[in-house]
């Protein structure tokens, strides 16, 4: 299956775990591929101003990973504006992940996980799993590698 992994990362943490998710991915002989979300001006936090640079096509891919950073409670300004542009899914097999700073998962991570997954099927995706990691504290890498596995096992 090839699979498109959709990413905003601010800091490189969601990237980190994009690229594990990826060689899990081809090591269960998929196809994974990373594409990064990125705005015009960096700067820029407003998603009603936000301006992307290239969006992926995601017409060539079977499966789908949309991922973030939880910023301010949400998901990132530059996915939330991602999504807005997002085509339709026809039925595709969706997972998504967010990382986040602080503790515990209702400081934002379940908001912007369900701001992706909603998104994700009113485009008429199939949201298969879902995934926070806490990017502060003890058990991090453990948690990186059961969503990795988990992710993995959806496709």
């Amino acid at each position: 299956m090839k699979i498109g992994i959709v990413i905003h990362s601010h800091t490189g943490n969601t990237y980190s775990v994009a690229r594990k998710l990826a060689e899990k991915l081809a090591a269960a002989g998929h196809s994974a591929v990373i594409e990064q979300i990125k705005p015009v001006d960096s700067k820029q936090t407003d998603p009603k101003k936000i301006r992307l640079e290239k969006l992926p096509d995601l017409g060539g891919y079977e499966g789908l990973v949309l991922a973030a950073p939880v910023q301010a409670f949400s998901i990132s300004p530059v996915m939330k504006t991602y999504l807005q542009q997002l085509p339709a899914l026809n039925g595709k097999k969706v997972a998504c992940f967010v990382t986040k700073g602080l503790p515990f998962k209702w400081t934002g991570g379940n908001r912007a996980i369900s701001q992706i997954k909603s998104s994700a099927e009113s485009r008429g995706g199939k949201v298969v799993e879902t995934g926070i990691v806490v990017w502060r504290g003890g058990g991090r890498e453990k948690e990186i590698s059961d969503l990795v596995e988990r992710l993995a096992k959806a496709f």
